[in-house]
């Protein structure tokens, strides 16, 4: 069975990030060891970063390159567009989710588009309300369409 971080994180999160452990010791070292995993998952964030130009408020479009087009499907593309749209993602923010689904190995699909967006706003203070979010699509949507 081969395991991605992202998908290693996605199972932790979705398991253990409410689960009340007998050991409150045990709950907050696992807590502990999640959020570092994550955050050195998404430290490609600050190596190597060029933060994209912004030119002030206003709609842009973002223009993909071959090889993002190639590997992010249209569906994630129109999500993180829909996002941006509803104010919820930053064109920085666009630039930093794009640039991690792009560092993954394996292939990449809605579900973990919205783990990435979800892992990427987590990582920023700034980004609280867009956090929460992201969170209820990633958590309730499939509630809302049964």
């Amino acid at each position: 069975m081969k395991e991605t971080v992202l998908d290693v994180l996605m199972y932790l999160f979705e398991n253990y990030q409410t689960v009340e452990f007998v050991d409150q010791a045990n709950h907050e070292n696992l807590q502990e060891e999640l959020v570092a995993a994550a955050f050195r998952w998404l430290d490609g964030l600050t190596q190597t970063r060029q933060l994209p130009m912004v030119f002030g408020p206003g709609a842009a479009l973002r223009v993909y390159t071959r090889e993002e087009m190639q590997r992010i499907p249209t569906e994630c593309r129109g999500f993180l567009l829909y996002l941006e749209q509803l104010g919820i993602l930053s064109p920085t923010h666009r630039e930093w989710i794009i640039d991690r689904l792009m560092a993954l190995v394996e292939d990449i699909d809605l579900e973990r588009a919205k783990w990435v967006c979800l892992l990427v706003l987590m990582s920023d203070e700034q980004a609280e309300e867009a956090f929460a979010h992201v969170e209820e699509m990633v958590y309730y949507a499939g509630e809302f369409l049964h």
